[in-house]
């Protein structure tokens, strides 16, 4: 095994649990990057020679090592077995159904690998290059461990083309339905696995949809960036008296009906397709008004670059949903853009109710569910950000 050694002082962040090594930090007169081949793993030394672990490396990313132990022992379908046995045995304890995020990358101490449990079906994302070189051992490895029916690799996610990877959508196992049910806070749901966002559903938000149960029941609830209902079929199914979901895709909105009706609350749930931005101005110009609203829209900020814009976009979107609600009234603001810092969506509330003249007091903060536990030494693991506010006239 090759050998991959830092520069002078460069170890701390590993020392301090990091699993990410950067390009700028490796010693390229020692250790030149071009003499590494992308997936390979190599033994990581501090600029003195001490071991620090074993990595497997990507030249051609700015991320160009990542930490998969910090022993001898190479990631093998040995250690493989081993880590996903731990996943399983955290959300075995976690959740009464089969229905989670099972690996949640370097969270679960293997980088580059998500993993999303529907029951008996598996949709799975190689991210890294280190990641796709272990794929054959990963579905083995999952098969003796789970037994499923099928798994699906959802390997179209935009980060893969960082890795030098191309991006597919292909059945690895068995025969995968074109669509799944899940279980969440007591509610079915249908997710597309093929065709969805991502994996196909979001579990990350579970815990927020679960404030729906004490806010909903009686209630008019508009839930924006609907996608497939995910929270305004949990707001019908607690009790709303009347949901509306906007999204800008018809499909979506198709499966958010789909959804409402497997749980017999098509009658009161109703779509609407369009722009978020320009469906909400209408809904204002109509004098609409809702008892509770739900904004989760997708990142705006995917970039350190983006960040101005999309910070602009946030304060927009609240606004305009701020301007919606009856007095009393109940907004969940929910963003995933790591970029975006939690205080900085908590000041998005804060300003548009001082513009708005409206009066915010916070009754409850979030982040992903249990099933993506953050590594703390790894701040990049915490990404989704959620407030429970109630806003009422000044």
């Amino acid at each position: 095994m090759k050998t991959l050694r830092l520069k002078r002082q460069e170890e701390r962040r590993l020392q301090g649990g990091h699993l990410w090594i950067y390009s700028n930090e490796v010693d390229t007169h020692q250790t030149p990057l071009n003499r590494f081949t992308a997936s390979e793993q190599v033994r990581v030394e501090s600029h003195g020679g001490k071991f620090m672990g074993i990595a497997y490396v990507n030249p051609q990313s700015l991320i160009c090592g990542r930490l998969v132990g910090r022993g001898e022992q190479p990631l093998d379908a040995l250690l493989l077995r081993h880590r996903l046995t731990e996943a399983l045995r955290l959300r075995s304890r976690l959740f009464d159904l089969p229905f989670y995020r099972l690996v949640y990358g370097e969270s679960d101490l293997l980088p580059g690998l998500v993993v999303d449990r529907f029951g008996s079906h598996l949709a799975v994302q190689f991210n890294t290059a280190g990641m796709e070189a272990l794929k054959g051992q990963v579905i083995e490895a999952l098969r003796e461990t789970l037994g499923p029916e099928s798994i699906l690799l959802r390997n179209d996610s935009s980060i893969r083309s960082l890795e030098g990877l191309p991006l597919a959508v292909e059945v690895a196992f068995g025969s995968v339905p074109k669509e799944v049910e899940l279980v969440e806070n007591g509610v079915r749901m249908l997710a597309p696995l093929h065709d969805g966002q991502k994996t196909g559903w979001f579990y990350d938000q579970r815990v927020n949809r679960a404030w729906l149960r004490q806010f909903a029941p009686g209630a008019r609830v508009l839930d924006v960036f609907s996608y497939v209902g995910s929270f305004g079929v949990q707001a019908a199914a607690f009790g709303a008296r009347e949901v509306l979901a906007v999204d800008a895709s018809l499909p979506a909105l198709e499966m958010a009906e789909k959804n409402a009706a497997l749980n017999g609350v098509g009658d009161n749930f109703n779509c609407l397709q369009g722009d978020a931005f320009q469906v909400l101005k209408g809904l204002k110009a109509e004098g609409e008004r809702f008892d509770v609203i739900v904004v989760d829209p997708p990142a705006f900020i995917k970039r350190k670059k983006d960040h101005k814009e999309g910070l602009q976009a946030y304060h927009r979107i609240n606004e305009l949903a701020m301007q919606l609600l009856v007095p009393d009234g109940i907004l969940i603001s929910a963003s995933c853009s790591m970029h975006l810092q939690r205080e900085e969506l908590q000041d998005v509330l804060r300003v548009a109710g001082r513009r708005l003249g409206r009066h915010v007091q916070l009754l409850g903060e979030g982040m992903q569910g249990p099933d993506h536990p953050v590594h703390p030494a790894i701040p990049e693991t915490r990404y989704l950000k959620a407030f429970l506010a109630r806003v009422s006239e000044d």
